[in-house]
């Protein structure tokens, strides 16, 4: 059997394309106008949402750790008293709540200080007022003065009834934030001189 010139035997027609035949393409495409827009309305909208919420929670989280310093400062002065087996004062932002003896007058208004009895006459710093109460929107409310004895025992300057019993009433200090408008006041209270608690309320004035 012969063939013609320049055949190829088994070759196949299908493999054959046109020289310089074009080469599809998948057809691109971008976004409309109207998808552009929904999507930046949708973007908004979250925005709108997350903002409010996320400065509730930084305000929130403002108003717990003042309240956790003042707790702090009472369980130091607490346990300082022990320690050193003497007189350790929480100090009020009134300076007659200090009362004017040593420990009052190193008091002086300093809010959540705590100051020790050293000498007769003299008294130092063992704690300075916290700062988490500088905060503009953190306000600070009736804070009771605290001396505590060397047996950790907690009582009003000038007198022998332990803090929380009686006529002299629980509310050490009340906490409260100008920035939120619910959960925004933390009452921190002490019972029989020693247990320090703290509570929040759902809505409160503030200041």
């Amino acid at each position: 059997m012969s063939y013609g010139l320049g055949a190829v035997p088994g070759a196949s027609a299908r493999n054959s394309q046109p020289v310089g035949a074009p080469t599809a393409r998948r057809a691109q495409r971008g976004f409309t106008m109207a998808e552009l827009m929904i999507t930046v309305a949708v973007a908004a909208t979250l925005t709108a949402m997350a903002v409010p919420a996320f400065s509730n929670m930084i305000n929130a989280n403002r108003l717990t750790t003042a309240a956790n310093a003042m707790i702090g400062a009472l369980n130091t002065a607490r346990m300082e008293a022990i320690k050193r087996n003497g007189s350790v004062q929480f100090c009020s932002n009134s300076a007659s709540s200090n009362n004017s003896d040593v420990l009052g007058t190193a008091c002086g208004t300093s809010a959540g200080a705590v100051v020790e009895l050293t000498g007769a006459a003299t008294a130092s710093s063992v704690l300075a007022p916290p700062t988490a109460l500088s905060i503009p929107s953190v306000q600070v409310r009736n804070i009771a003065a605290i001396r505590f004895n060397g047996s950790g025992l907690g009582t009003a300057p000038g007198s022998t009834t332990p803090f929380g019993t009686g006529a002299t009433g629980s509310t050490v200090v009340e906490i409260c934030s100008t920035a939120l408008h619910s959960n925004n006041d933390i009452q921190v209270s002490m019972a029989t001189g020693s247990i320090v608690t703290s509570t929040t309320s759902s809505t409160a004035t503030c200041p």
